[in-house]
């Protein structure tokens, strides 16, 4: 029996596709969490304009902000859901992240001013949290904040900074206090991004782009008016906003079952022997399996949701969904390269090249997904010590 909610959802589910079918910039959207070429980056603004202005997204934000008093609580992932399936670009920036916080946390000031361009895409925001040796323990940032006068003066390192060479204004986390325990004495602050002191520089991966960078800071000035909630609030600040950031992950099930779909075809369209890839009963028993694991991907990632909307959330849910999907995500990539044999290496513009050459861009940006929003390494220690109780290492 379809229930009143299933209704509800199938119906808002069709209004975003629509939406995303008309409006959508048509751009190529490559896996992952990667920087935009710099001439689409004004068609980006416009579109996460857009987005707000239809009510798609930030429809949970305070309603004197524009959020939506009759927004579905599942809206923001049927949203990323639906941008997925159709292959359209999510919402440029960390300003997601960053109007959590502000939204929450912030001044009546903060809000009147940073809000309002968060959903105009006037302003394109950074997330300033991981550091060389604070990435996965990202309590252990050593980024310094030191108070002077009216400001504070800031010194340290950034690092796998997504949109950092675009970004206006950057979501800040360092240290105020290094004689507190270290979750204590940590501070939030909006930072504009063209303040002096401040470089940005390209890393370049695998893949051959640079879609993140470095930020170093020298000497850089903020005023205590940036400050997002009160000095040392910035652990509680930064979890808050992260709990939130769930719905961002939401596309990933979709994105696993589009790459298992193009997997079978590839693998109906690659001879092996007198037939085609699809035939050979080694090639069968390796897509029925990987079509079981995406299967149980999306089930464990709506099992989560349904938590969620209920407020009775399992620690177990975060670490648990990003260990099985980006892990799972390796295996379908691998799989595809080896089933469509040397076509598959080949990069986008060779002749022969399978797919356009979109495997090995999707083999090597998987490497990245184990590492990215916590190793999997510290994943497992979190899923022994506080689901399972084990003792630590």
């Amino acid at each position: 029996m379809t229930s009143a909610t299933d209704i509800e959802l199938d119906e808002l589910r069709a209004r975003i596709r629509a939406f995303i079918a008309e409006r959508a910039p048509r751009m190529t959207v490559r896996p992952g969490h990667r920087a935009p070429e710099p001439e689409d980056v004004p068609a980006l603004r416009a579109w996460t304009a857009a987005l707000y202005a239809s009510g798609w997204f930030g429809a949970g934000w305070p309603e004197e902000w524009g959020g939506r008093p009759d927004a579905h609580p599942l809206t923001a992932v049927v949203l990323v859901e639906e941008l997925a399936r159709a292959g359209a670009p999510a919402p440029i920036g960390a300003g997601y992240l960053a109007s959590r916080a502000i939204a929450t946390f912030g001044s009546e000031a903060q809000k009147a001013r940073y809000l309002p361009r968060i959903r105009s895409g006037d302003d394109l925001w950074c997330q300033l949290f991981s550091e060389p040796d604070a990435g996965s323990d990202l309590a252990s940032l050593r980024t310094r904040a030191v108070r002077d006068g009216d400001s504070y003066v800031i010194d340290g390192q950034k690092v796998w900074t997504t949109n950092g060479q675009f970004a206006d204004v950057g979501f800040l986390l360092a240290r105020t206090d290094p004689e507190v325990p270290k979750h204590a004495g940590i501070t939030a602050f909006a930072l504009s991004m063209r303040s002096p002191g401040i470089t940005v520089r390209p890393l370049r991966e695998l893949t051959g782009t640079a879609d993140f960078n470095e930020v170093v800071l020298e000497g850089v000035r903020v005023a205590a008016d940036d400050v997002i909630g009160a000095s040392g609030q910035g652990w509680r600040i930064a979890t808050h906003a992260l709990s939130h950031e769930r719905h961002a992950n939401a596309g990933l099930p979709v994105r696993l079952q589009r790459a298992a779909d193009r997997l079978m075809d590839m693998a109906r369209r690659t001879p092996i022997g007198n037939g085609p890839a699809s035939a050979d009963p080694r090639v069968r028993q390796i897509l029925a399996a990987l079509y079981t694991e995406v299967r149980v991907c999306r089930l464990l990632h709506l099992a989560s949701l349904q938590r969620t909307v209920a407020k009775v959330e399992a620690p177990a849910d975060g670490p648990l969904n990003k260990l099985f999907s980006s892990e799972l995500n390796l295996r379908l990539t691998e799989a595809a390269l080896a089933i469509g044999g040397p076509g598959a290496l080949l990069a986008p513009g060779e002749p022969d090249a399978v797919d356009e050459g979109r495997w090995p861009d999707e083999f090597l940006y998987g490497r990245a997904y184990p590492i990215a929003g916590g190793s999997n390494e510290i994943m497992r220690n979190v899923l022994a010590e506080r689901v399972l109780g084990l003792p630590r290492e």
